[in-house]
């Protein structure tokens, strides 16, 4: 075996040398075929290593992750979050991003918690952001390992969060003083859809005599959900009232009518829960009493899961808060 046939760059005599010594070594424990194979691979990999060595700042990794997460179908919302969580990171631990350790990222979380005096779900949500840059990193092999696999999933407390009641819906229902928001309440309650679907809704998306509309969920993912007799009645009555020409289901009651925002609809149900004392009412509190009720009456938890727009069966399991009345009325009619 000649050394000038390694095929190594000149200028690296260094690095000609260990491969040689590699494949000296290797030559009595190998076939000249397989001796060939192993010298085309070393050469393949150092050479592929040097034309990687082009410096690549923690900025630039930012940006392509993000790039990364966009073509995935993220929404704006969630690149952000990214964006907010790992430019953070990066800001307090300057080593350069394939350097990082484990032990780095420890600190940085438990710092990150002082600081801003956060509950553990929430640092759990930036270990996850955190998690899924690391991840990204490996599988494009800029890193051997992520140094968040050691850092495991943070502890946190299993907090049952109410749901509207049925009185409480009727009390939302007979003090709403424009047909649009009735709509809505009605569309929020029977569907389970996430706000921002709803905002998005068209009116041709809407069948209102096979009670059903597609929406548009995480990732541009479009699925069909289905409504009720009275979601269907409200649904009507408003938009053949409707004077404008906007395509979108609902928008804003003063002109120019333009499409309702995510945040005129979480403005407007909080401070109609707060005129009738009612307790934290929230878009998405409609999307967990529809979970609830729907596995309270027996559907199938992966019909609600197809129903919410879920890609994970945890994630509605979450949702899926069961009532103490059943469990005791269960007891009553199973274990008395």
């Amino acid at each position: 075996m000649q050394e000038k046939d390694v095929g190594i760059s000149k200028g690296d005599t260094n690095m000609e040398e260990k491969i040689v010594i590699v494949l000296n070594e290797m030559s009595e424990y190998l076939s000249i075929t397989q001796m060939k194979k192993l010298q085309e691979v070393i050469i393949k990999t150092f050479a592929d290593n040097e034309a990687s060595k082009v410096e690549i700042s923690n900025e630039e990794f930012l940006k392509m992750f993000l790039d990364a997460k966009r073509i995935e179908g993220c929404s704006e919302r969630t690149i952000i979050y990214y964006q907010a969580t790992v430019k953070h990171l990066l800001s307090q631990i300057t080593t350069e991003v394939r350097k990082i350790t484990t032990e780095e990222i420890r600190e940085y979380l438990s710092k990150y918690q002082k600081w801003n005096n956060c509950s553990n779900v929430t640092i759990d949500n930036v270990r996850r952001n955190i998690s899924s840059f690391f991840s990204w990193l490996e599988e494009e092999d800029y890193i051997l390992k992520s140094p968040m696999k050691r850092i495991h999933k943070i502890k946190t407390k299993t907090v049952v969060k109410s749901v509207i009641s049925d009185e409480g819906i009727e009390k939302l229902r007979d003090n709403c003083n424009e047909k649009r928001d009735l709509a809505i309440i009605d569309l929020l309650y029977s569907t389970g859809i996430r706000v921002g679907e709803l905002v998005n809704l068209n009116i041709d998306d809407i069948d209102l005599e096979g009670r059903e509309c597609i929406v548009y969920g995480k990732g541009d993912k479009e699925r069909r959900v289905y409504f009720d007799a009275k979601a269907k009645v409200h649904l009507k009555e408003y938009i053949d009232n409707r004077t404008d020409n906007n395509n979108a289901l609902f928008v804003t009651l003063d002109a120019p009518h333009d499409r309702l925002k995510i945040s005129g609809v979480e403005i407007r149900l909080r401070n109609l829960g707060k005129k009738l004392a009612l307790e934290r009412i929230h878009p998405h509190k409609f999307r967990r009493s529809m979970a609830t009720r729907a596995i309270d009456k027996g559907m199938p938890i992966e019909q609600v899961q197809k129903l919410l727009g879920h890609s994970q069966i945890d994630t509605t399991m979450q949702y899926a808060m069961v009532n103490q009345n059943n469990v005791k009325t269960a007891h009553q009619k199973y274990m008395a």
